[in-house]
This record gives structure tokens, sequence and C-alpha cells, in this order.
């Protein structure tokens, strides 16, 4: 169970653990914007603002636990650039398939754990008649604000896991590219250190934007922001990296542009 594994008639350099993960995270994006977008397109295009209360509960279990899954899911993309870089000889050997198939799968389970849990919650607080979100769909803090009573243990256990969701992950990203940057410093070649950094930088491109948003509206007391503000921070983190992604790891990336035009070659033969 080696590179043999993720080789295909094709393309056998796109099957890697990279583009492993990446299916995950085109997936995650996908679903992200289908959830987010129609009911906000909708609500633009006419007087009525209103989502159904079960709606309101679906939006909000896929968008947090989908959010909370891509947390995680950069954090191991990240150790996989790191041992692709720092090991290079024994990339496969330390990213064997079941390896890479637990790391997904602990993202998805601590991901829609999380949200499982608070979504309930969340939705069954006491609300004394004002239903009006002030949100563009609904997100944890903003159907807090709809409570009628004292939420402040709750907006506390959740600001902890939250940050557990942010800190944790970011800390490993920022570990794992601290020796990735120590690696590179040691590549002698500047072709060698521009092939290391061109890897690496489509992914922390998505991180910086991803991260820098989340923490600004999760850690940044909720009285220093505006609700405009809020709202744009949230269409950053929730439509900038599903529109960016597909720009970064595709237009950017050689050996995508290269299995496209292969894949097109073959089907114009098959066609005459």
């Amino acid at each position: 169970m080696g590179p043999s594994f993720w080789s295909h008639a094709w393309t056998p350099h796109l099957h890697t653990p990279m583009y492993f993960f990446l299916t995950h995270l085109s997936f995650i994006d996908l679903t992200l914007v289908t959830c987010i977008s129609p009911q906000m397109l909708f609500n633009l295009q006419g007087p009525d603002k209103s989502i159904s209360f079960v709606g309101c509960v679906i939006q909000l279990l896929i968008t947090l636990g989908l959010g909370a899954t891509e947390c995680v899911l950069l954090a191991m993309m990240a150790y996989d650039r790191y041992v692709a870089i720092c090991q290079p000889l024994h990339y496969f050997t330390l990213m064997p398939p079941q390896l890479c198939w637990a790391m997904a799968g602990i993202s998805w389970f601590l991901g829609f754990s999380t949200s499982l849990i608070h979504t309930p919650i969340t939705m069954t607080l006491p609300r004394c008649g004002h239903r009006r979100i002030h949100h563009f769909y609904c997100e944890t803090p903003p159907v807090m604000e709809l409570a009628c009573v004292d939420t402040t243990n709750y907006k506390k256990e959740f600001m902890i896991l939250s940050s557990i969701f942010l800190v944790f992950p970011l800390s490993l990203i920022l570990v794992s590219y601290g020796h990735i940057a120590c690696s590179v410093l040691r590549i002698k070649t500047s072709g060698g250190r521009q092939k290391a950094l061109g890897t690496c930088g489509s992914h922390l491109t998505v991180v910086s934007i991803y991260y820098s948003t989340l923490i600004y509206v999760y850690v940044i007391p909720k009285a220093k922001l505006s609700h405009d503000v809020t709202k744009f921070l949230a269409l950053l983190y929730n439509l900038i990296p599903p529109l960016m992604n597909p720009i970064i790891y595709t237009l950017r990336n050689r050996s995508v542009k290269d299995a496209i035009r292969n894949l097109l070659m073959q089907k114009a033969k098959t066609e005459k």
C-alpha cells in the first residue's frame, strides 16, 4: 500500500495525499456555498427576508459543522506539506492511505460532533417574540442574540470550544510551517526553494484568509464589532475561500493544468 494505491492510468501524479485532502476541502467549499448562497440570494431579490425554523436549524447545523471540519482539515493539510517537504523520501511511508482516511475522518467527526452539540442548544433557547436575525444566514452568535434568557455561561462555553477549534489547529499549522521554513532555508538551489515555496504558498493563502477573519470575529469582544462588520467578515470566511480555492489549486497548479490538458486531448482523440 504505497504509491501504487494512489496511482491512476491517466493522472498518477494527482493521486497523492495532498489531492486526497483537497478533494475533501473542495466538497466542504461546495456544500458551504450551496447551503448559504441560495437563501441569501433569495432574500436579496425581494422584500421577503425570512427563513423557516427548520431551514435555520439545517443551515446552522451544516455551516457550523463544515466550518469546524475545515479548521481541523487545514491543520491536517499542513502536516501533509510538512512531511512532503521535510521528509520527501519517506512521504508515502509516513502518509499511507489508511492514515489519510483516518485524518480526514477525524476532521469530519470533530467538526460535526461540535455542531450536533451546539445546534440543538442554540435553537432551543427561549425567545420572547423577537425573531429578527442581524445576519444573512443562521450563525450561532446572531441566533443567540434572540434569546430572552441569560446566555453568559453558554457564550463562554461556545467561545472556549471555538477557541480550541481555532487556536489548536492554527498552532499545528504554524509549527508545521516553521519546520518547513527551516527546511527551505537549507535548500541550496534557488529552484528548489521556489518549488517548495510554491507548494505551500497556496495553502498559506487560504489559511491566512480563513483564520484571520474567523479569529477577528470570535476573539474580539462583540461590543467592538457592529452587525455590518460582522456580516462582512462572515462573507469573507464563508464565500471568499471557496471562490479562491479553485483558482489557487488549479489555475496556479501546473500538475492540474497538465492533467486537464491531457484529458481534453484524449477526449478529442476519442471523438475523432
